[in-house]
This record gives C-alpha cells, sequence and structure tokens, in this order.
C-alpha cells in the first residue's frame, strides 16, 4: 500500500492524527532493562504494541538509534510494526539531503535498508537532492518547511523574492515550490512546528491538502488546539501530529508502556476535540 494511501486510511480507522516518535534514550528507560542485551528494541517494541491502537504512524529518529550503534534494532522494529500493526505507516526521521548518487544511496538506506515507509527530508540542496526520494511514488517524502526549533526564524524566515513579485519568507517559498513543482507522484508532505501556529495557517493556505507532519507538542510546549484550528483540512485530517518524550517517558516504572498508551490516547483525544 502507498504511504499517503495508507496515512489516509489510518487517520479514518484509528480516528487518530497521533504520531509516536521513537527516539530511545537508554538513561531514561526502566530499571528493569538496565541490564538487558537488546532492551532499546525491547523497549521500543513495548511502547509500538501499547501505542498502536491510538496512533496513525511511529516516528524513528534514526540519529537516537545510530548514536547507540542499534541500526539493527531499528530494522528489526519498522519489520516488526509492519508484521504487528500492518496499515500503520513508519516515517524515518533522517532529514536526508545530498547531491547526485550519494542521494541515492540515502533513499537505499531509508527504503530498502530499513523499509521505511516515508522519509523525512531536506529541500535546502535543491531540488536533485531529494529527486531519488521523490521517484519512489509509493514512499513519503516529509520535507522540512518551517521547523520547530527556536533558531528556525534565522534562515526559514528571510525574505526572498520570486520571479519579481512581493518578497515573503523562506518557508512560504520552499512550500509552494513542493506544492507546485516537486510533488508529481503526490507522495510529499511538509514538516510544519506546532510551536508556529501563525507559520501553520500560512503554510495550509499556500498548499492546499498536503500533509503535514507537526513536531513540537508536548516536551516543547506546542498548542495542540492552536495546531488543529490553524492546520486541519476541511476534512479534519491533513495532520500527523508527533509526539515522542511526553509518550516514551510518561513513567520510568513497570508500568512504563501502559503510561505510554494512556498519554498516546489522551493526546488523541485532546486532537479529536478540536477537529
Amino acid at each position: 500500500m502507498e504511504f499517503m494511501q495508507a496515512l489516509r486510511l489510518r487517520w479514518s480507522e484509528a480516528d487518530s492524527l497521533v504520531c509516536v516518535g521513537l527516539d530511545p534514550e537508554p538513561a531514561r528507560f526502566p530499571v528493569a532493562l538496565a541490564d538487558h542485551p537488546d532492551a532499546v528494541f525491547e523497549f521500543c517494541r513495548a511502547i509500538i504494541d501499547a501505542t498502536a491502537p491510538f496512533v496513525c504512524s511511529f516516528k524513528p529518529q534514526i540519529a537516537h538509534f545510530a548514536a547507540l550503534g542499534e541500526e539493527d534494532a531499528l530494522a528489526r522494529l519498522i519489520a516488526h510494526v509492519h508484521d504487528a500493526h500492518p496499515g500503520v505507516p513508519v516515517i524515518l526521521d533522517s532529514k536526508r539531503s545530498d547531491i547526485g548518487s550519494t542521494a541515492r544511496h540515502y533513499a537505499t538506506e531509508a527504503f530498502d535498508r530499513y523499509g521505511a515507509d516515508a522519509v523525512t527530508a531536506n529541500p535546502y540542496l535543491g531540488r536533485d537532492s531529494v529527486q531519488p526520494f521523490l521517484d519512489r511514488a509509493d514512499r513519503g517524502v516529509v520535507i522540512l518547511c518551517r521547523t520547530s526549533n527556536p533558531g528556525a526564524s534565522d534562515l526559514q524566515d528571510l525574505t526572498v523574492q520570486s520571479g519579481g513579485g512581493p518578497g515573503r519568507p523562506l518557508y512560504q517559498q520552499v512550500a509552494e515550490t513542493i506544492a507546485q513543482d516537486w510533488n508529481g507522484n503526490g507522495n510529499c508532505a511538509l514538516v510544519v512546528g506546532a510551536t508556529w501556529p501563525v507559520q501553520l495557517r500560512e503554510v495550509r493556505a499556500i498548499v492546499g491538502d498536503m500533509p503535514f507532519l507537526v513536531p513540537g507538542v508536548g516536551a516543547q510546549g506546542g498548542d495542540v488546539e492552536a495546531v488543529v484550528r490553524n492546520a486541519r483540512t476541511a476534512d479534519g485530517t491533513g495532520l500527523v501530529v508527533s509526539s515522542s518524550r511526553a509518550v516514551l517517558y510518561a513513567s520510568n516504572g513497570s508500568d512504563f508502556a501502559q503510561a505510554a498508551a494512556d498519554a498516546a490516547r489522551e493526546l488523541r483525544d485532546r486532537i479529536n476535540r478540536f477537529r
């Protein structure tokens, strides 16, 4: 099943816009896993199995696994989602971008080595740097637009001019370029942070119904009501609202998986109140 089709089905069937980010930090794992030889896999699998009924997707962050030498655990976790929870898409958060054959290798890494259904990508090297991802019409390409970090405005808010028209922020130009020129296969989505509700509304007006991956709720303080009211599509969907630490580490006791499930359910229900 293509990524966009799977995502839309999941929005409907699970009645959820929640994405659980998988950012393993062994220092925060429950004591019972402290000496487990496969702790990263076991922790993340328990989180996946507990929260799957309440999510539209999962989003493992590749750096958290690579820094621990746990790339094999990452591959096994994505396979586990596909086997145990078919229909729940996996977005590999790697923010890849490069030139020529290197970009092709990054696409192979995300889609063939790890089996991800979608990948995050950085547009700032230009279209050719993400073209190998765009060419995989069955997979999603989730492209950075207006990110949630405090320093996003350093570059993304810079005024640019195109075609002799009035200047506008760079993130708006990025949004329009992707919507009009790069999305020929209909497999693009945008990353727009929850911490910028006005910008969410502006980007939605530019790109129509293109899905948004929205990080920044929970630990980063993004307001759920503002996100949904400013960025949902007319049918009340269009969003993949990501929460990582607030779900993963809802408890560091033996009840960690149940606490994560409760946190994911609560976020789902809070989002749905405003849809």
